[in-house]
């Protein structure tokens, strides 16, 4: 099968948001373009919102090149927001809403975002972010809240939309959006995406999933990532209908495919092995789906899925810094490998100092665009790990991959520190950080380990202080409200000591060669007794800190 020939619907100069916007607007303008929380947009409808909630933005000071935060599910506010700030040509910075304590405090200050939006049950999610340390200014809350003001700051009611006002001037290079991606050695860093790269996510994909005007396309994966964000620009881009659905659900997934008369999806490795724990159903063809965007699903998955649902997966590869640069049609996917280079990309596996590698030999994916801004343009604030990863003017993203003569890629495995659960990339760096601010802990390591699932479960090495009588479930109550759900550890081992270089480097691939063992405790499998104490515990601390916030003292740590 050749390479797909992808259309040129905008040229360079209008493949901004607000002129892509205002164009289809003109031509789709009563079909409805995206819907989210039980509200529809039509392409006419969210040319006028992004018009007028830019208008509400500049009255509050927001000019272009300004950061705003938000945190926020999948909903019609997200959109209205997304669009009003590229508008005014302001830059958004969409935060996952699971970010706690260090992480969330690092994003904040890296990004300077003097306004932050956010939904009023992710307030407290504000409570060991140091707000006082970053740029912010104002806090506009979505939904109802009840403080006057929030860690020092003035909270108010998400303002209505305004007047509306011309869009500002985009050019392709602008930065879009600022995606904050794991932090594998370090913090997480802020890519910047500008709007370019984001038309050529839309065309390519949607070139890839056969993607139409007539098409319905449907997701559970949040607004936040770049592939919900990447769905949008499929729909604007073809005329075609987006549906954001609030989480995924195993349970109900099939049924909401139904219900939206879906045609096309998406799902990451993970999902896959979890719809088809449940017994086969009618509801799992009770669909119109044809195709799915689902990369990382291992081949055993892959065939079974496909039989049950009579849905065809894509694989390929992407990443938040660059675009869908690898994949191949369902039809000619081959077992295990991820596809071949994608028209306009280059890519190539090299050795530690760049030098390519023939096929067949393992080593470090790069990755190159042909049109200019098709991928991000660095990191956020970090200088050096932009020149870093871009070095020798290639993307370099960290991952293992081998190429084979027909030149389809195969991915073998990660090569930096990072660990992927549930869809989400999880930061070893954070999760230490958040373990060694206990007072009981003298040294924490993280590092992954294989579940049932095929992905990556987290997994800690643990060294106490001398006396410390520290219980797993003591330790995860702590963790709970300071990370993200899906960043809590699943596994603990309390260890004597952690094997270290001369140098006195943690060598984590010694603890991940051990993995689980004889005395390491699983939390998935603690007693129903232990998991209604850390229920009570974790209920124990959220009721103190929000008494701490209610009487204006600060939440202890």
């Amino acid at each position: 099968m050749s390479a797909p020939q992808f259309p040129v619907l905008f040229a360079p100069a209008e493949r901004g948001l607000p002129a892509m916007l205002e164009a289809q607007a003109a031509r789709f303008k009563d079909k409805p373009l995206v819907t989210a929380s039980g509200k529809t947009l039509t392409f006419g409808e969210a040319r006028e919102l992004a018009a007028s909630f830019g208008g509400t933005l500049s009255r509050a000071g927001v000019k272009q090149g300004d950061r705003v935060g938000l945190i926020c599910g999948n909903s019609i506010d997200f959109v209205t927001i997304m669009l009003g700030v590229a508008w005014v040509g302001a830059v958004l910075v969409p935060i996952n809403t699971g970010s706690r304590g260090p992480q969330l405090a690092h994003i904040l200050r890296n990004c300077g975002a003097r306004l932050l939006i956010l939904e009023a049950q992710f307030l407290p999610a504000l409570a060991h972010a140091k707000i006082g340390e970053t740029a912010l200014e104002m806090l506009w809350l979505i939904g109802e809240g009840e403080a006057a003001n929030a860690y020092g700051l003035p909270l108010r009611p998400l303002p209505p939309p305004a007047a509306p006002e011309r869009p500002a001037p985009i050019g392709p290079g602008d930065t879009l959006a600022i995606l904050y991606t794991s932090g594998t050695t370090g913090p997480s860093k802020g890519v910047i995406c500008p709007h370019a790269q984001y038309y050529w996510w839309g065309i390519v994909t949607a070139g890839m999933l056969g993607i139409e005007k007539d098409d319905v396309l449907v997701t559970p994966l949040p607004l936040f990532h770049s592939n919900a964000l990447n769905s949008f620009y499929q729909a604007l881009l073809m005329g075609a209908h987006v549906v954001y659905l609030e989480r995924f659900s195993v349970s109900g997934f099939f049924t909401s495919l139904a219900e939206h008369q879906a045609t096309v999806t998406y799902v990451l490795g993970a999902m896959v092995p979890m719809l088809l724990s449940r017994s086969p159903s009618p509801q799992e063809k009770a669909h119109a789906v044809r195709i799915a965007l689902a990369p990382g699903v291992p081949e055993k998955f892959r065939v079974e899925f496909q039989a049950r649902s009579g849905i065809a997966l894509l694989d390929g590869y992407g990443s938040t810094e660059t675009n869908f640069v690898i994949g191949a049609h369902p039809n000619v996917q081959r077992e295990g490998m991820m596809g071949a280079v994608i028209e306009g990309f280059e890519a190539r596996v090299v050795d530690e100092d760049d030098n390519e590698l023939p096929d067949g030999e393992a080593g470090e994916l790069m990755l190159r665009a042909h049109e200019p801004y098709a991928f991000a343009r660095g990191y956020f604030g970090m200088p050096e790990k932009t020149v870093d990863a871009w070095r020798n003017l290639w993307f370099h993203t960290g991952d293992r991959v081998l190429r084979e003569g027909d030149g389809q890629f195969r991915f073998l495995d990660r090569l930096k520190d990072a660990i992927r659960r549930r869809g989400e990339n999880i930061s070893s760096f954070e999760v230490e950080q958040v373990l060694i601010s206990h007072p009981e802990i003298a040294a924490a390591a993280v590092f992954p380990v294989r579940s049932e699932l095929a992905e990556d479960e987290v997994m800690a090495a643990i060294l106490r202080k001398p006396e410390s009588r520290l219980s797993e479930l003591e330790l995860i109550a702590f963790c709970t409200p300071r990370l993200a759900r899906f960043a809590v550890p699943r596994f603990l081992e309390f260890v004597t000591e952690l094997p270290r270089t001369e140098n006195g480097k943690v060598q984590k691939f010694k603890l991940r060669e051990r993995g689980v063992g004889p005395n390491t405790w699983d939390r998935e499998k603690a007693s129903d007794s232990e998991k209604a104490w850390d229920r009570e515990k974790t209920l124990d601390r959220e009721k103190t800190l929000d008494r701490e916030r209610a009487s204006g003292s600060p939440p202890r740590k």
